[in-house]
């Protein structure tokens, strides 16, 4: 089954995220996991992405949105909660949760 996973942000394209995790799945031997760039003009945008990818599992998330993402999720870890900022979110069961790693 295919696993879809990505980086949000406004500026997108100079990050180095998709090679980086496009690599380390292949050496990983997990062939059906994909990452890709998602740029949004804004955060608002994110609702519309999660509509049309229902397979994503997961995103990084980068500037400016670190903070302003926040409202958009169901669930935040403590440390996560604590920084005010997520630069990571799980999805799993139509829910989002987020991280600060």
């Amino acid at each position: 089954m295919e696993k879809k996973f990505g980086l949000i942000g406004q500026t997108v394209s100079h990050s180095f995220s998709k090679a980086y995790f496009d690599e380390k799945f292949f050496r990983e031997g997990l062939r059906d996991y994909h990452y890709d760039l998602y740029p949004l003009n804004t955060i608002d945008e994110l609702r519309t992405l999660l509509d049309e990818m229902p397979e994503l599992c997961g995103l990084n998330v980068t500037v400016p949105y670190k903070e302003q993402v926040i409202k958009y999720l169901d669930e935040l870890d403590p440390v996560a909660k604590k920084i005010g900022a997520v630069n990571v979110i799980r999805i799993s069961g139509g829910r989002l949760k987020g991280f600060n790693t």
